[in-house]
């Protein structure tokens, strides 16, 4: 196996029964990066939002949570339906989704369906990127997607903002809507997918994967109780992936430390890196003193310089070694952390997150080739679902830290 972060073969677009074609990567950056800025627009109007539906800012943030973990959870069943019926498939199911949850979230009076319409247009969001990722095919292509993904993902939190004050902070959660433009085009690269005789859906698997990361995602809020979920789960899961080592979490690719080490990776820096793009604002309207507008625009700046370098980086990573790429990326967010725990100057903690936002994309970029060419091929879209659904964990644990021991 090649040590470089990019794999000798392109991934599998969907199953052996579909054929390869290269999509326009600017088609496939517009259909999954608007997913990174819908995921932050909620940044900076928590407190708009807790005011409208009447309860509090920490109530409030449940809006991103849901997002997240739906996003993460969504992310492996959607690759499945990739592999098992093809991308033209999941890709309008996963515009469906989009569209009834933006509905139900810009119409919905009470939180409980509001934060059904999130999960919607999470899970919705969450087949866009993988279908994204899936056709992606080298670490060039997926770095055009996960800087993109990182620019708007800094252009978020602004964009929540104005979009609040200009009409709503229902509208500033709808912008997701901006990827069904894309659809058709990316449909016309694609085909239907014959059936696939893997036999039937390994459900079990699947629930206990989605219990497992929703114990986890609550344990900054409740951990004992989220504790003894996680661990009863896991072992279960664990039980049940020795009596199916095909199913929905393959043993091929939890066996493979090259897929292990690439998603613990993507794991810490991805919870990094929210927990200081929900963080970061607090912390520099306290010691700072800056207006909420003020950090939103520097935030931006910071955001976007971080996404640009991870373009750079993903280019210059195909030359590297492997542990080459993961002692720069963690270098990176380690004095990202550093700077975000002990500085006072506002300039500084907007580098902290500048630099988190790099660390963070860039590791999605490389490490999730890395762990696509680590299983076998068939299995390619399924490995990229579970890495990804590691990488999004860190939005569902990244605001619930961020609330906990910043926002409070």
């Amino acid at each position: 196996m090649s040590t470089t972060s990019e794999p000798a073969a392109a991934l599998t677009p969907a199953s052996a029964n579909e054929p390869v074609r290269r999509v326009p990567v600017l088609w496939l950056a517009l259909l999954a990066t608007p997913v990174a800025a819908a995921n932050n627009a909620a940044v900076l109007i928590l407190g708009d939002m807790s005011r409208s539906l009447g309860i509090t800012k920490a109530s409030a943030s449940w809006l991103v949570t849901v997002f997240a973990l739906a996003l993460a959870v969504a992310t492996p069943l959607i690759a499945t339906l990739v592999r098992r019926r093809g991308t033209r498939v999941a890709l309008w199911t996963s515009a469906a989704l989009v569209a009834v949850g933006t509905v139900i979230v810009a119409a919905s009076p009470w939180l409980p369906l509001t934060l059904a319409g999130r999960a919607g247009q999470a899970a919705g969001g969450a087949g866009m990127m993988a279908i994204a990722m899936n056709l992606a095919g080298t670490a060039r292509r997926m770095g055009v997607i996960s800087a993109g993904s990182g620019i708007l993902g800094g252009v978020g939190p602004l964009l929540g903002e104005r979009l609040t004050d200009a009409v709503s902070w229902r509208a500033a959660l709808s912008i997701l809507i901006i990827t069904l433009p894309a659809v058709p085009a990316v449909s016309r690269h694609t085909t239907t997918a014959s059936p696939t005789a893997e036999g039937r859906f390994d459900a079990r698997g699947a629930v206990l994967l989605a219990v497992l990361s929703s114990g986890i995602v609550l344990l900054p809020s409740n951990p004992l109780p989220a504790l003894a979920v996680a661990a009863v789960t896991a072992a279960l899961l664990a039980l049940h992936i020795r009596s199916r080592p095909d199913g929905y979490v393959p043993l091929a690719a939890l066996r493979s430390g090259l897929f292990r080490g690439s998603v613990l990776i993507a794991v810490v820096l991805s919870v990094l890196y929210f927990t200081l793009l929900f963080g970061i604002p607090q912390l520099i309207t306290d010691r700072a003193g800056w207006t909420t507008g003020s950090v939103a625009v520097g935030q931006m700046i910071a955001m976007i310089a971080g996404s640009v370098l991870t373009l750079v980086f993903a280019t210059v990573a195909a030359r590297l070694s492997q542990t080459a790429v993961r002692a720069l990326l963690l270098t990176v967010g380690a004095l990202a952390a550093a700077a975000a725990v002990l500085a006072h100057s506002a300039l500084v903690l907007f580098i902290a997150i500048g630099l988190a936002v790099s660390a963070a994309t860039g590791a999605n970029a490389t490490q999730s080739m890395a762990a696509a060419s680590a299983v076998p091929e068939r299995q390619r879209p399924t490995g990229i679902g579970l890495f990804q659904l590691a990488y999004l964990m860190g939005g569902a644990l990244g605001p619930a830290l961020a609330t906990v021991f910043v926002i409070g």
